[in-house]
């Protein structure tokens, strides 16, 4: 079953009189449970496709289509209900708030919903035991490396059951085995839950690793294939 439909998408921008456009008539179709990887030259366009499907920026022209819905109907208040039920979020920076412990970063995107502190507790100890975190749960953000800092941010993005992941170079700024170790987790996570996930990565044996992979080039998405 589709969850997400992007047709004939167009970004351009601005600046004085030079136009940049970096989407040409892009499409893409993503199936429920799918896990796509797009990879791509920097400055090609990946993180913008993402902020797009996110709601939080909007594109020049074409449509995104979330459950049958284009992202355009929706109002503000929508999308803000949308990123905090529907998208869980992984940046290639983890952006933890580092005084606060673990369970607490998990805990704040549920307690922005209005989830009770003690349930949000609960739900928040049992992403950071999915990510092999629990016994660093309460460990201020500041005293983790950066492997848990990122897998405190994977638990946090899951911590609201959401439909859709994305995830923009999670991996980037880990050496190598980390940065294996936190893939593995988030393809692991992504088919145990069920989740439909789209992962911005440079590294193509990682990419090639999902259900499928394509390259973003020229404004355009193409199959990516092994070298």
């Amino acid at each position: 079953m589709e969850l997400l439909r992007i047709e004939k998408l167009v970004k351009t921008y601005r600046t004085g009189g030079t136009a940049l456009e970096v989407f040409a008539q892009l499409d893409l179709t993503v199936a429920e449970g799918e896990t796509v990887a797009i990879t791509g030259p920097s400055g090609s366009g990946k993180s913008t496709l993402l902020h797009l499907i996110a709601g939080l920026d909007s594109p020049t022209s074409g449509t995104i289509q979330y459950k049958g819905r284009p992202m355009e109907d929706f109002p503000e208040s929508k999308l803000s209900n949308f990123r905090n039920r529907e998208l869980g979020y992984v940046w290639q920076h983890h952006y933890l708030l580092r005084e606060f412990t673990a369970e607490e970063n998990v805990m704040m995107p549920l307690l922005i919903r209005g989830v009770g502190r003690i349930e949000a507790l609960d739900i928040a100890r049992a992403c950071l035991d999915e990510t092999g975190l629990a016994v660093r749960a309460g460990h201020r953000a500041g005293e983790l490396s950066g492997g848990e800092q990122q897998r405190v941010a994977i638990a946090r993005a899951l911590a609201g059951s959401p439909s859709l992941l994305l995830a923009d170079e999670p991996t980037g700024n880990l050496d190598e085995s980390t940065a294996e170790a936190v893939f593995s987790l988030i393809s692991r996570l992504s088919r145990a839950r069920g989740l439909t996930s789209i992962l911005v990565t440079h590294n193509l044996r990682f990419a090639l690793r999902c259900d499928r992979a394509l390259e973003l080039r020229g404004g355009q998405l193409h199959p990516c294939v092994a070298l």
